[in-house]
């Protein structure tokens, strides 16, 4: 069982930075579309209530192991509709959360403008604990989430370079501790809205699905569902904690998808997201950021959608979350 210290730290944390105006929790409500109905978020420990699992922007301040990693390569076109299939159903909402903010959009979600670095210095009111001498564990300026931290390097490296062994490294010392949703989105084209080196995490508790998509990666990795119509892949974890086997995995995928080698390619050839947490590993290859005023980072694919004032609702009640992701995702080649 994981001692949890970086979340209670966290935790901790979360209270004194929101009562000196650091911390700007986001306040949003789940849309009664699809499956589901309505209702407002809370921020509290795990997320929302009844629901272990909660969506978050992606703000600033939202198989095999080893060397010897095999990706499962779950894509291509199978027809049908639903989950698992090549072509989406319009009325199939399963297993999407789709959120609206109610909150004034955050300046991060706003494109227009170039923006200062949020990370350099960053804030100390929102920092948690040094990770080595080269991370720091940052809580997310803008969370929905209690607990919604950043993994960010202490000097600048660039977001759309490639994760090197010191950041798997960091990741694997929170990861030992506190388990949860990690993601990475590598560049605006994939969602990131800061171009400083940033992972996140959303904590959850012992447990807990870690996303809505957890259920149907694990059908993928088990046989019992087909793949997506879009270009990734996905793998089993072994063990949690394990900076190599994190790096291993990266590193295939990368391989795998095209995307280059992070031994020999400066940096990426093509826009990514990551998300990963005990039991899987996956790399996303995406085509762009946006479509029909969704901004869709790496939380789309765990099944998070987040309506803003610029998101055209008819296009997703007409069209459905699958083909938003079916949009914005690279196609299979």
């Amino acid at each position: 069982m994981r001692a949890e210290r970086f979340w209670q730290l966290a935790l901790e944390r979360s209270q004194a930075a929101a009562a000196s105006g650091s911390l700007v929790p986001l306040d949003t409500e789940v849309l009664p579309l699809g499956p589901f109905i309505n209702a407002r978020s809370t921020f509290d420990r795990q997320g929302d209530a009844g629901d272990p699992a909660t969506t978050a922007a992606d703000a600033v301040s939202g198989a095999s192991t080893g060397a010897s990693a095999t990706p499962s390569q779950h894509n291509g076109d199978q027809g049908g509709a639903g989950p698992g299939a090549g072509f989406s159903n319009p009325g199939d909402w399963h297993p999407f959360v789709v959120r609206r903010l109610l909150s004034a959009t955050p300046k991060h979600l706003n494109r227009a403008g170039p923006r200062p670095n949020p990370f350099l210095p960053w804030d100390r009111e929102l920092a948690v604990a040094p990770l080595g001498s080269s991370h720091l564990l940052l809580l997310n300026k803008y969370p929905v989430q209690a607990g919604h931290v950043l993994v960010i390097t202490q000097e600048w490296q660039p977001q759309k370079g490639w994760l090197r062994a010191a950041d798997w490294a960091a990741v694997a010392e929170v990861d030992r501790d506190t388990g949860g949703l990690w993601f990475f989105n590598s560049s605006p084209a994939a969602g990131a809205s800061q171009p400083h080196r940033h992972l996140q995490l959303l904590p959850r508790l012992a447990g807990s699905p870690s996303c809505p998509m957890a259920p149907l990666l694990l059908a993928q990795l088990q046989g019992e569902l087909g793949p997506w119509a879009w270009s990734y892949r996905l793998s089993r974890r072994s063990q949690s904690g394990d900076p190599e086997e994190l790096g291993a995995l990266y590193g295939d995928h990368a391989r795998s998808l095209g995307l280059g080698d992070p031994q020999h390619d400066p940096q990426p050839l093509h826009p990514y997201n990551l998300l990963f947490d005990d039991q899987w590993f996956l790399t996303v290859q995406r085509h762009r950021d946006d479509w029909a005023g969704f901004s869709v980072n790496a939380l789309g694919f765990a099944g998070y959608l987040l309506v803003t004032d610029r998101a055209d609702l008819d296009w997703l009640r007409n069209r459905g979350p699958w083909a938003l992701l079916e949009t914005v995702a690279s196609k299979v080649q």
